[in-house]
């Protein structure tokens, strides 16, 4: 099994920040619009940097879409920045109506996403963004799952025409995807092969299977491990070739387990190469107040759980 080493852990927040600074050097069609949260989305160094292509909106969420709409007529590539909650639930209407369906070049880059957003709450914990974004036509939606990772993300996404929502969080994770690697969007990366059971993940889960996959293999299982950081589009042909080899898989998603990137899995078995599948998701719940590892802990989402949920589903092949 090829092992991944955490070289330190970091935000992903701060990989977002760091990838928005350098897009800002070399690209002077990137802006970015912030809705009074600077320093929780770490856009201080491109406010810093580039104060005219700088726009501090306030609390007002929905007119930070609609202006962000506005500045792609005249070719700009705008960023916006807010907690994941406020970036898609509280303005869904003019995501879907100003940016969704008029096909606008609008990055909304989302963070404290899931329960790791921790002791904000559930009223700050959104776990239905991901289902939220991804009906909607056209819009690319992306779920890094450490700091190089997102960084890469937030400069590939530059390059990519069209709206795209870029989900991260608060927490520092492990971090241990390449440094300046690339990034493709709607391309899964296969961190480990297997051939007794498939483990897709998604975000903060990612590390966490790696780890399910060491824990599985001192067992004598076998665990195929696929970063999947572009839930739409999805790699449909890397999930079912997969399959195909191990014959039953785990999703794992900092997610509600309705609507996120399971249910999209399960679509595409369903319909290609039917298998069974357990789902490592938060079931159907909002979350509470608690640190980010007490959270996880309780509601399933780590490595002990995609263990169980892997030694479960190779008994049901």
């Amino acid at each position: 099994m090829k092992k991944y080493t955490n070289t330190g852990n970091k935000d992903t927040r701060s990989g977002f920040g760091a990838g928005l600074t350098e897009l800002g050097q070399k690209n002077e069609n990137v802006v970015a619009l912030c809705a009074d949260l600077i320093g929780s989305l770490k856009m201080d160094d491109f406010k810093k940097n580039h104060p005219e292509r700088f726009f501090q909106i306030g609390i007002a969420e929905a007119n930070m879409i609609g202006i962000a709409a506005g500045l792609t007529i005249g070719g700009k590539i705008p960023f916006t920045g807010t907690f994941a909650n406020f970036s898609t639930g509280r303005v869904y209407d003019q995501i879907r109506q100003s940016v969704a369906y008029s096909d606008k070049n609008v990055k909304i880059c989302a963070s404290h996403a899931g329960l790791t957003l921790g002791e904000d709450g559930a009223t700050h914990q959104i776990l239905e963004d991901i289902g939220l974004m991804k009906m909607l036509p056209g819009m690319t939606v992306i779920n890094t799952c450490d700091y190089n990772q997102t960084k890469a993300a937030t400069m590939a996404i530059a390059d990519h025409h069209g709206p795209v929502y870029l989900r991260f969080g608060r927490p520092s994770v492990p971090n241990f995807t390449p440094e300046n690697g690339t990034f493709e969007i709607g391309k899964a990366v296969v961190l480990n092969e297997g051939t007794d059971v498939t483990i897709v993940a998604t975000g903060h889960l990612v590390w966490e299977a790696l780890v399910a996959a060491e824990a599985l293999e001192a067992q004598g299982i076998s665990a195929e491990v696929i970063n999947i950081h572009t839930i739409k589009p999805l790699d449909e042909a890397a999930i079912l070739k997969s399959v195909a080899k191990t014959g039953c898989l785990v999703t794992a998603e900092e997610h509600n387990i309705l609507g996120g990137l399971g249910e999209s899995v399960a679509r595409v078995l369903s319909l290609n190469q039917p298998a069974p599948q357990e789902f490592v998701a938060v079931n159907d719940s909002f979350g509470e107040s608690g640190t980010p590892d007490q959270l996880m802990e309780k509601y399933k989402l780590n490595n002990k759980a995609i263990f169980e949920a892997a030694e479960k589903v190779i008994k049901r092949k």
